[in-house]
């Protein structure tokens, strides 16, 4: 896929995320940090970074749990470990994050 196709198909992505985030109530902020860039805040201040990264055609996602790479299959973004969709994931990871958000509390 050429740059500007994978830039797209990120960038597409990166919104999907943000709506489905703020659609779901989940219990953090949901804001862009400028291009290509998602930033998912927790009460504890805790935070999810996603973000394209163009050199090496992925979706990154940083969480407290770790770094996750997801590339583009043809169909759907999948993590490069353990092939799981994006949205899956990010759903997993916001629900453990919360729930350490809360359990600090």
């Amino acid at each position: 896929m050429n740059p500007s196709e994978f830039e797209s198909l990120a960038d597409a992505m990166l919104e999907r995320i943000a709506r489905v985030v703020e659609e779901s109530g989940a219990e953090c902020y949901c804001e862009p940090k400028g291009s290509g860039v998602l930033e998912l805040e927790f009460a504890d201040g805790s935070r999810i970074i996603v973000n394209r990264h163009s050199a090496a055609q992925e979706i990154w996602v940083a969480a407290k749990s770790g770094g996750y790479h997801f590339r583009f299959d043809g169909s759907k973004w999948v993590d490069t470990r353990d092939k799981r969709e994006l949205l899956a994931a990010l759903s997993e990871l916001i629900t453990g994050q919360s729930v350490g958000a809360v359990v600090r509390r």
